[in-house]
């Protein structure tokens, strides 16, 4: 076990009873009449991963002294909204491992895995009724409004080597970011939180989903295929410029770049190892760790203007874990 995964699993101890609680609800509303439905959905669900969103919600919740029963509720929903984005990015990106083992689509198809997917967004919007608050629905609305529209900025942007740092930053912050965010506004929302504090935890969600999302990406050129649980190199397949191509592309020889725009473009893996030199020569994993630090910074400054207990003190450690995340 690496020191970043041993410290986020002692974060994870301080809600290990609410986290028992949510996947209660989650295994109660997963329930449908048609049984291709619940069998996708408990082979993603049960694939396991951090499931940091709805632990953000809680930790927020913790944090702020809110002990009310819908928080399991709506960390449950934001889980369903994550695993009916992985059900379809899974198919737009023709991914074959997560996670260690075969995507949904691999195992079920690109049909099935597309429509639960679209069961599981609107099961979650089923329960955020639960809530009875128009501020709750807002939230989510927003964010799964926004999500949508991060993957097809990714989208537009597939294969095009002169995608810049500013973009993205924008679609990460869009696809990544913005459901961790939710994740701990809603927190605050529920336990009643003043709008600058509210917006202190909004900022530090934001803030840890862009940083997890640039270690991500970091990862897939610098990661352990067997810590990581998925194939390295998979973004250059599908095409995506990330933030260590973009410094490589910044920071590289004539040579160098025309070699990194080529894969790009082609989205061939045929030349991984010389990109990867590439990568590493070029200091440009050094480039976007430094730009995940400032993102964790960020989200430090953020979870410190909260309550001194042992729950902000979680988030804080939950920020600096990240810089030495392996998988």
């Amino acid at each position: 076990m690496t020191d970043s995964t041993s410290s986020a699993a002692s974060v994870l101890t301080l809600i290990a009873d609410d986290m028992r609680e949510v996947d209660v609800v989650i295994a109660r509303r997963l329930g449908s009449g048609v049984p291709l439905v619940g069998e996708v959905s408990r082979y993603i669900i049960s694939a396991g991963g951090k499931r940091l969103r709805p632990a953000l919600l809680l930790l927020v919740c913790g944090a702020l002294g809110w002990r009310g029963e819908q928080r399991f509720n709506l960390a449950a929903v934001v889980e369903f909204i994550h695993t009916a984005t992985l059900l379809h990015d899974d198919v737009v990106d023709d991914s074959t491992l997560r996670r260690g083992r075969a995507t949904a689509n691999q195992a079920f198809g690109n049909p099935a895995s597309v429509l639960v997917g679209d069961f599981l967004y609107s099961r979650a919007f089923q329960m955020m009724l639960d809530a009875h608050d128009m501020r709750v629905m807002e939230i989510l609305a927003e964010a799964t409004n926004v999500i949508a529209e991060g993957e097809v900025m990714q989208l537009m942007n597939m294969h095009d080597p002169s995608f810049d740092e500013a973009g993205y930053l924008q679609v990460i912050r869009s696809k990544t970011a913005k459901l961790f965010e939710a994740s701990a506004r809603l927190g605050a929302v529920l336990a009643g939180a003043p709008p600058a504090l509210e917006q202190a935890c909004a900022d530090y969600g934001q803030a840890l989903g862009t940083a997890f999302q640039v270690i991500d990406d970091v990862l897939d050129y610098d990661g352990d295929v067997g810590e990581l649980g998925k194939n390295l190199g998979d973004d250059l397949r599908e095409g995506k410029v990330t933030l260590p191509l973009i410094a490589a592309m910044r920071r590289g020889t004539e040579q160098q770049r025309d070699t990194v725009r080529r894969a790009v473009e082609t989205g061939s893996v045929d030349e991984l190892d010389p990109i990867m030199a590439i990568v590493r020569a070029t200091g440009a994993l050094d480039v976007a760790r430094e730009a995940a630090a400032s993102e964790a910074q960020r989200a430090i400054d953020a979870a410190s203007k909260l309550p001194a207990n042992p729950h902000r003190a979680g988030l804080l450690q939950l920020a600096a874990s990240l810089l030495q995340r392996r998988n």
